[in-house]
């Protein structure tokens, strides 16, 4: 009963994220095509157009390209705040026997693929590129790991899962830290006045949803206005929602008998309405299970849908189409050299230290999983979409001759990195059923 209480969220979460890969895979295709189309000049000045407010003492405009990736990816960056949250306080990632594991994969997945990069790349025009191949796409992971049914075990999805997450904390750090220019510190203290005020309201266990939008987005226009990317502005206030219930469960089921006892007199067959009585006691079913219900846990369920089945598929829509044409200019050693990173670096990167952590016996290998699948695993982890081309918007936002290669590199590292990842894991069943 425990572990069904458990997995069930997990199974819907990597529902959720299944159908969004496959929805991450059409609108990259769309992309693709549509820039290389006839309607080509439609698809850049579409995403060149600018929208915003602008008064005589204020403006905000950019171009809609940019509030994708500053705004809605900011609603992106504040749910990757809630997961990792919620995996450290009460997920996989919640005690050191549970993390080390996926712990160790991730630093694996982290410092080989950067290591490759650095250790290939001879131009300092694309140094900058190295944080580029770290992250592994959880969305577009766990839909290739869908077409393989029951052939991979759910162990195997959890640690796929958990260390993408680790990935993904070390891609926010990589990106605040070092992809971050002319940071404007002063910015950055008036950002602490409601940062603050979400946390102590969060220690005491106070959570209003109209309180956390409005002081969030002054949050994320004082980070956008002070040089930190503002999608941290996102992680940070994922992490002022508090995660624990008003009451407890016993509170919750002694006042909900009590409701349902309430409802129970009041009713009469004859009347096809609710009466005064049963419309109170409704009320006060909804305000007991408002406070019952985790703040983090509500907030992660609502925006999860709109953020894999809108925001990542627009975000790919708007950046995924590199236009192919006879006076295209490539970096091909670019190109080659994020695709290795990403294929080999996170192969031998998450294989090599799970490997080390179960010898050393620092870690322990799933019951039903073995040694081949977490190769399958590694290889997969290749696939690094979605991160991997918000970092490269970064780091290469002035070049879009480096731009482009980097995104062409990406999308190759990543095919090559599925592909080979699904075969493997497809023997890979076959191997333990002899």
């Amino acid at each position: 009963m425990i572990k069904e209480i458990f997995l069930t969220p997990f199974q819907k979460f990597a529902k959720i994220q299944s159908a969004s890969g496959i929805l991450l895979f059409t609108a990259t295709a769309i992309a693709m095509i549509w820039a290389n189309s006839a309607f080509s000049e439609t698809y850049q000045s579409l995403w060149e157009y600018k929208v915003g407010i602008s008064s005589e003492d204020f403006e905000l405009k950019k171009p809609l390209i940019l509030w994708i990736n500053d705004g809605l990816m900011a609603i992106f960056f504040f749910v990757i705040g809630l997961e990792i949250k919620r995996e450290l306080l009460v997920g996989e990632l919640n005690s050191i026997r549970k993390a080390t594991f996926p712990l160790f994969a991730a630093i694996g997945g982290m410092v080989t693929p950067f290591a490759l990069f650095y250790f290939l790349n001879d131009s300092p025009e694309t140094a900058n590129g190295w944080g580029i191949p770290m992250a592994t796409d959880i969305a577009f992971s766990l839909a290739i790991i869908k077409l393989l049914g029951e052939r991979v075990p759910l162990s195997l999805k959890i640690f796929l899962t958990a260390f993408a997450i680790i990935d993904d904390l070390g891609a926010v750090l990589v990106i605040a830290i070092f992809y971050s220019t002319g940071i404007d510190w002063y910015l950055i203290l008036y950002t602490l006045i409601p940062f603050l005020l979400l946390s102590y309201l969060s220690f005491k266990g106070y959570y209003s949803g109209m309180i956390t939008l409005i002081l969030g987005i002054i949050v994320w226009y004082l980070f956008l206005k002070s040089g930190i990317h503002p999608t941290i502005a996102g992680v940070l206030l994922a992490f002022t929602v508090p995660i624990s219930q008003k009451i407890n469960i016993a509170s919750f089921k002694h006042r909900l008998l009590q409701i349902v006892k309430r409802i129970s007199k009041s009713e009469d067959p004859d009347v096809p309405v609710l009466s005064k009585e049963q419309i109170v006691q409704i009320e006060e079913l909804q305000e007991v299970a408002n406070k019952f219900n985790s703040p983090l846990q509500k907030l992660e369920h609502q925006l999860h849908g709109w953020v894999a089945y809108f925001i990542m598929p627009v975000f790919a829509l708007a950046n995924a189409g590199v236009i192919f044409g006879s006076n295209m200019v490539l970096d091909v050693p670019l190109i080659v050299n994020l695709a290795l990173a990403l294929f080999v670096g996170k192969f031998v990167g998450v294989s090599l230290l799970s490997y080390i952590s179960i010898k050393l016996k620092l870690a322990e290998l799933p019951e039903d999983v073995n040694y081949f699948q977490i190769i399958g695993i590694s290889i997969l982890a290749g696939v690094g979409f979605t991160m991997s081309i918000f970092i490269a918007n970064l780091a290469f936002s002035g070049s879009p001759t480096y731009m482009d290669s980097a995104k062409v590199g990406i999308i190759a590292g990543s095919v090559i990195s599925g592909i080979v990842g699904f075969i493997i894991l497809r023997i890979s069943k076959k191997t333990t059923s002899e």
